[in-house]
């Protein structure tokens, strides 16, 4: 395998990334790749945002994998940053591969550049999988999350 650049997302990488966001039960429910035009007006809304981070992992000229990266703000735990990882997606192909490792690990580094005292994420329950997989990176359980759909 070629060696994997971790870029920040461009309209051009807009297929790839909803086709992964897309290829999962949830996602599938969830997505529309007939329409990207929502996903190309929130990336734009995301880009002009210097506290989001949508990046694309690319290896061989393709789009492999991505995630979001939020920094926070925040005046609990003394005025302490934080961070939140969300959307992460790894090609059905790459899935296995370490991939998954060396984004969240990015997503990590990251935080520590911007100041961040914690990373945070969210997985869904029917997520076991990628329960293991994160609690393998270091992150706990901690708390219980709460969505409300609007």
């Amino acid at each position: 395998m070629g060696d994997l650049e971790i870029r920040p997302t461009t309209a051009a990488d807009i297929p790839a990334v909803v086709a992964m966001l897309a290829d999962d039960p949830l996602g599938a429910q969830r997505e529309s790749p007939d329409d990207l035009a929502p996903y190309l007006a929130a990336l734009e809304r995301l880009s002009s945002d210097p506290n989001q981070h949508v990046v694309v992992a690319v290896r061989d000229e393709r789009v492999v994998g991505t995630l979001q990266l939020t920094i926070v703000p925040g005046l609990s735990r003394r005025g302490a940053t934080r961070s939140i990882i969300e959307g992460v997606r790894i090609h059905a192909g790459e899935r296995g591969s370490g991939l998954g490792t060396q984004l969240i690990e990015w997503a990590v580094d990251e935080s520590r550049r911007q100041g961040c005292h914690l990373v945070q994420l969210t997985s869904d329950n029917t997520r076991t999988d990628a329960h293991r997989f994160y609690e393998r990176l270091g992150f706990s359980a901690s708390h219980t999350g709460f969505k409300l759909q609007l």
